[in-house]
């Protein structure tokens, strides 16, 4: 008994902070714009941060690096799936591939995994991103902007990578934790005060990405049953991948953490990454907005109800 009332503890301020954020929307309480604000705090400072404790705080093992190369390479094969079966299936959409690979960490995985199982697991979920976090930006990054805008030079694809304040802090937090300086900063006075305030930071960023991805939950019409098939197809595809995976690699070969497995479902049922429509092409019919847009917002929202199950059959509570 007291272990499902921690569980509906723990689920239910997942789907208030939703519905808060729908009903945001529905009674304009915000504008769209003060959305977008928001969310620039999130991915600029409160997302750095809780990622920045996450990998100062992870014991680093060579184990990691197995998950790493799997994770980039299953985004590899995704993107030339999608391809393969655009041609095979008479698939119109021109971003069906893009739409078949990658995952939404930042924007969701990390808020629904560290709502469930508190912000200082996110460590977990944080390391077996990586590989697709390098993925993402070297290679789906890239394909974006070619599409958009033609051949880019390596040179702004590398500025672009450096410049953003989650990579900053992941690169710089996975240093520090390298030479041993971690448990360091939290004991000198100038960099306590600096860890205490990503602290106070990190906290900011679940209620505010369940509430933005509360808001953005929005339908069209038309279209539905066509963003629906590639929601199932990249589901029927994933769901059985990441339970296969947690068995023979995660659990028998790698003998990792169960939180390892826990975060690599949650990360493999996410749906595509939510910059694809930021730098899809500006000529685009509203059909193909309109795609993009219902295929991430159904995927998001049954990437939630499936979290949600999956979290009360292993709440590790």
């Amino acid at each position: 008994m007291e272990e499902t009332i921690q569980i509906i503890n723990r689920v239910l301020p997942i789907l208030l902070l939703l519905s808060l954020g729908f009903w945001i929307r529905h009674k304009e309480f915000l504008t769209e714009k003060t959305i977008d604000e928001l969310r620039k705090i999130v991915v600029n400072i409160a997302l750095p941060a809780v990622l920045f404790i996450s990998f100062l705080n992870i014991e680093l093992k060579s184990a990691y690096f197995v998950i790493f190369v799997i994770l980039f390479l299953l985004c590899i094969a995704l993107f030339f799936l999608g391809k393969i079966l655009r041609k095979k299936l008479s698939i119109r959409y021109a971003y069906f591939p893009y739409l078949l690979t990658g995952f939404e960490y930042g924007m969701l995985a990390v808020s629904l995994f560290g709502a469930a199982y508190g912000l200082d697991k996110i460590g977990y979920i944080a390391i077996v991103d990586l590989g697709h976090e390098v993925f993402i930006w070297f290679v789906f990054f890239p394909l974006l902007l070619v599409k958009r805008d033609g051949v880019q030079k390596p040179k702004v694809i590398l500025k672009a990578f450096l410049s953003t304040p989650v990579v900053i802090s992941i690169l710089a937090s996975l240093f520090l934790n390298f030479i041993g300086v971690d448990r360091l900063l939290y004991e000198l006075p100038i960099t306590g005060g600096i860890i205490a305030t990503l602290g106070f930071l990190s906290n900011l960023t679940v209620p505010l990405i369940l509430i933005i991805v509360g808001y953005g939950v929005k339908f069209d019409r038309k279209g539905i049953k066509e963003a629906l098939a590639v929601v199932i197809i990249r589901l029927g595809i994933m769901i059985p991948l990441a339970l296969a995976l947690n068995t023979f690699l995660i659990k028998n070969i790698l003998d990792l953490d169960k939180f390892f497995e826990i975060a690599l479902f949650t990360l493999l049922i996410m749906p595509p990454p939510f910059i694809i429509p930021l730098y899809a092409s500006k000529n685009l019919d509203d059909g193909e907005k309109g795609y993009i847009n219902n295929v991430l917002t159904i995927h998001t929202v049954i990437s939630v109800m499936i979290f949600l199950i999956y979290f009360i059959l292993n709440p590790l509570v």
